[in-house]
């Protein structure tokens, strides 16, 4: 046989090869998501809450949306997903996975002729391919044995405490009592002696569809450990060793992130737990995970991800959301992961013992240009509790550890001021914060001060010169025109305008009111 003849039936055969495996993936089961029209019993433009009941809503939802949420009420949102449409798509062999009544969606495992077939369902508004890619490693856990200050009750988590001014919160008799605090994470070892079982509200295994947190047969073997210890610094307490800074209030644990893999269905867990613990009564949702796989930089915009969505939406609904900014910093990526790009989020990003920026934090700005993350706080050899006994503690590093330093903060911030909205808690964190008149996509607004954030005046908000109670460009406009026209102005009006605080009103505040207009 001639070289070029040998060549060609190569080229065939390989192809031949190459089609056949194509058409095994074809065929393969794979994860989508299913999008429905409606909810079968309602419309959005016919919607009305009296004719329809809500029995997963809890009173404390329900109440905690009338003081602090956007949306009040229950919502079209709330409807269930059509139990009919459900059962329609699990006609063949076909396995549900989550169920979003928000998105108005089921992500299934189907083979995807059936999913092609779906497009003629009246009721199917679109599908959507779930991907999967190899594990990103994001949650790094690692020991430090550096010197660390210790104080009696607080152990080596003194220093986290009070550099952001927690302890002197505490010592004035806030502890996060009567707040609810859903977090999102890999699992947690309830048995560890940092959590009371009196304070765990409630605790729900998203990826086994179990009410166990604890690592199963299932699990890797170390599937638990970043959410024991991200817990533990937000809430975790053990006299002598550990403080979280919201050590008083109550933990709804919520199991998302599966450790072995990296897979787009992790967002439809995380989704699904935000809806469950919202609807449970949920004040605070934090969640030390960031993805990216699946989504370029275009996409960080606060618009796309599907976390990102659901973060505004429970915002929206009077629940606050912090989430860490991503430990992409010192990577090729080196911004922010979702759904940190969320307009309505707390993104955190991670500082040493120092307050010096860790190498790994990721920056901002979101794609259309906006400042993140908004604050920092202790990501580098964090004190939290460890998984080898129900007494053992590690010391972590990552924007996963300084995330919850700043969720227990807000957690103490709503025992003092329980009708504050999600979006007030942000601003007072952020405008008390050490970088407040100089914001960047480093440090965003800086370091949290729990303290000063505490005692945050809305009534005296620097910039605010039009005393309307918000930021926006008619405040820029007036204060152009008090420089520009040298006004005579009172000492109260002086104080809103000398934003930057050098005792000077001139064009560097204007620099500084619109960088805040453009983040805020």
């Amino acid at each position: 046989m001639r070289g070029q003849e040998r060549k060609i039936i190569i080229f065939i055969v390989s192809l031949l090869s190459g089609l056949s495996m194509f058409a095994q993936e074809n065929v393969e089961p794979q994860s989508y998501w299913v999008f429905f029209n409606d909810k079968e019993s309602a419309d959005a433009a016919t919607f009305n809450p009296s004719e329809h009941t809500f029995p997963h809503l809890s009173q404390r939802a329900l109440d905690r949306r009338a003081i602090r949420g956007t949306i009040t009420g229950p919502t079209y949102q709330d409807l269930p997903v059509s139990q009919t449409y459900i059962d329609e798509i699990l006609g063949m062999d076909v396995k549900i996975r989550t169920t979003s009544r928000w998105l108005n969606a089921i992500s299934v495992v189907a083979e995807q002729d059936y999913i092609d077939e779906l497009a003629d369902r009246t009721f199917v508004k679109k599908t959507k391919r779930i991907r999967k890619t190899s594990k990103r490693i994001i949650k790094q856990i690692s020991r430090d044995e550096e010197e660390i200050l210790l104080d009696a009750n607080y152990g080596p988590s003194f220093s986290q405490n009070n550099q952001i001014n927690a302890v002197a919160a505490h010592d004035s008799g806030f502890s996060g009592s009567d707040v609810w605090m859903l977090i999102l994470d890999t699992g947690y070892y309830t048995d560890h002696l940092a959590f009371q079982p009196e304070r765990i509200v409630a605790e729900y295994d998203f990826i086994n569809a179990d009410s166990v947190t604890q690592n199963e047969s299932a699990d890797s073997s170390g599937q638990h450990n970043h959410g024991t210890a991200v817990a533990s610094v937000a809430a975790g307490f053990l006299d002598g060793e550990l403080c979280g800074v919201a050590y008083g209030c109550k933990l709804l644990l919520a199991k998302t992130e599966i450790l072995s893999e990296e897979i787009q269905a992790e967002e439809d867990f995380y989704v699904a737990a935000l809806e469950w613990g919202e609807a449970l009564g949920a004040d605070i949702a934090s969640s030390s995970l960031g993805y990216l796989d699946w989504y370029e930089y275009a996409d960080m915009d606060g618009e796309s991800a599907i976390t990102t969505r659901g973060v505004d939406r429970a915002v929206s609904l009077g629940m606050v959301c912090v989430t860490a900014a991503g430990n992409k910093g010192d990577e090729d990526w080196f911004y922010i992961l979702a759904p940190a790009d969320a307009d309505s989020v707390i993104s955190v990003g991670a500082v040493d013992e120092r307050n010096v920026i860790a190498s790994f934090s990721s920056h901002g700005p979101t794609y259309d240009g906006r400042i993140k993350p908004e604050v920092v706080a202790r990501g580098v050899a964090t004190h939290g509790a460890g998984t080898n006994s129900p007494d053992a503690f590690i010391s972590g590093s990552g924007t996963s550890m300084s995330t919850p330093l700043v969720a227990g903060a807000a957690a103490l911030i709503l025992e003092a001021h329980p009708n504050w909205s999600p979006m007030m808690v942000r601003e007072a964190l952020m405008m008390t914060a050490d970088g407040n008149t100089s914001p960047d996509n480093t440090r965003g607004f800086g370091l949290i001060d729990v303290m000063a954030a505490l005692d945050y005046d809305f009534g005296i908000v620097p910039g605010d010169v039009t005393q309307d109670s918000h930021l926006n460009v008619s405040d820029a406009v007036l204060l152009l025109e008090w420089i520009l026209q040298d006004n005579e102005i009172s000492e109260l009006q002086y104080n809103t305008a000398d934003i930057n605080k050098d005792n000077r009103m001139n064009i560097l505040d204007i620099v500084v009111l619109v960088e805040w207009i453009l983040t805020l």
